[in-house]
């Protein structure tokens, strides 16, 4: 059963279960398989570094281990900040009501890169006519996490999009800004070793 998110505009609550869209959907897609000599479909593993070990898929796993190498189990992490304080635990956005009171405009919208394109489906009429031509954004987060994504809302063809992703920092070299080229000025000696180096078209 798909996740229901809620969102509250102009105090109305109303719910939709966002649906991954990726290419394979668009697109269709491809399968290439290892068969052996038999006809019969090989798997993958993993060997040890001796290469006499086979270890299965689910075999492997990562964990922390303390500077003394004993292990530490994650519950006993905690996030901090670059200068030392707690970071803020971000709540899933599936715990409880998004408020959608904040907008941007189209520039603002494309300056971000979007990892993740979810259609809302089963979203209320209503949700959509109150998006409208806006484009509303709020802090996106599956899961409790101390990192949330940017994430945007927006209508098109009467149909409700949720897109995240991250805003994408670069700048720009317009053709008003002119560059310059450190240029050094000849010297002499510069003259004099320029003129010393052999032509071999001399002789011709």
């Amino acid at each position: 059963m798909a996740r229901t998110l809620t969102f509250t505009v102009n105090g109305a609550d109303y719910s939709a279960s966002p649906v991954k869209i990726d290419r394979s959907k668009l697109y269709g897609w491809t399968e290439l398989k290892a068969l052996d000599e038999n006809g019969r479909e090989c798997r993958m593993v993993n060997m040890d570094e001796t290469g006499t070990l086979i270890i299965p898929k689910g075999g492997l796993g990562l964990g922390i281990l303390s500077p003394d190498r004993s292990w530490v189990d994650r519950t006993a992490l905690k996030a901090v900040t670059l200068d030392g304080g707690d970071a803020e635990l971000i709540k899933s956005s599936y715990s409880g009501p998004i408020e959608l009171k904040n907008t941007v405009d189209t520039d603002t919208f494309l300056d971000h890169s979007i990892s993740t394109v979810y259609q809302l489906e089963e979203a209320p009429a209503e949700l959509t006519a109150a998006v409208g031509d806006n484009i509303y954004t709020f802090t996106y987060s599956y899961r409790d996490s101390y990192k949330g994504d940017t994430a945007f809302i927006l209508t098109s063809d009467n149909t409700l999009f949720m897109l995240v992703g991250f805003k994408t920092e670069y700048e720009m070299l317009g053709l008003a800004q002119a560059g310059t080229i450190n240029e050094t000025e000849e010297t002499d000696e510069d003259a004099e070793e320029e003129s010393d180096e052999l032509d071999f078209s001399m002789g011709l």
